[in-house]
């Protein structure tokens, strides 16, 4: 049981930075979508495997991993959250990330543009929702039950996510990642609600990486 934990929390943390990598470095300028669509499919395998691990080999419980305070109070904790990220972190992570000067999100973005929307937002919803439950939900959980404190689980979690946007955004725009999962791992380590974090993971992604670009390109 203990190396099944410990297989899950490594794939958890270190597997979503891999499958990163190995899009950018081999796929990412391929402009076919059968190729782009299969660094997708390795992720959504990724997260499978981790579920069955914790389900069927550790018979863990949703409720043991991030889903144990579900109810209509984490569509709230959502909206709020989504609302702080959006009119308040979000500019101002921005304009401190323009001022010291570590780069754009250019680079990432280019890999998006060309993207079918349907395509992109499916991409989204399916990455948004799975690095939730593998960094917050899962991770944080399983390093908490090995460790004795869950702050340090946390730690590690922030780190592994940081890390794990660096191949698409670089490695000054990731800053961004390190301090917006900074406030949702503060969040879950506070609430134990990886619902929310996935609502407001999902709605935040699709409005800056798929509609604002959208209407922004409208004539």
């Amino acid at each position: 049981m203990r190396f099944l934990t410990m297989l899950g929390i490594a794939l958890a943390l270190l597997g979503p930075g891999a499958v990163a990598f190995l899009f950018v470095r081999y796929m990412g300028l391929s402009q076919s979508l059968a190729i782009r669509s299969l660094g997708l499919l390795v992720f959504v395998a990724l997260v499978a495997v981790v579920v069955i691990i914790a389900r069927c080999g550790e018979h863990l419980a949703w409720s043991e991993v991030g889903f144990g305070r579900v109810s209509w109070a984490s569509v709230g904790w959502a909206v709020a959250l989504i609302c702080f990220l959006g009119f308040a972190f979000g500019p101002l992570a921005s304009a401190l990330l323009d001022r010291i000067g570590v780069g754009s999100l250019r680079t990432g973005t280019v890999l998006l543009k060309e993207l079918p929307l349907w395509y992109l937002i499916l991409t989204i919803v399916l990455v948004a929702a799975g690095e939730e439950w593998l960094y917050r939900g899962y991770a944080i959980e399983r390093l908490a039950s090995v460790i004795g404190n869950i702050w340090p689980a946390a730690m590690i979690s922030l780190i592994a996510f940081t890390a794990a946007h660096i191949p698409m955004w670089g490695v000054g725009p990731s800053l961004n990642a390190l301090l917006g999962g900074a406030i949702f791992t503060a969040f879950y380590a506070w609430r134990r609600d990886v619902t929310s974090l996935i609502l407001a993971h999902v709605a935040t992604d699709l409005y800056g990486l798929a509609i604002a670009p959208a209407l922004a390109s409208r004539p």
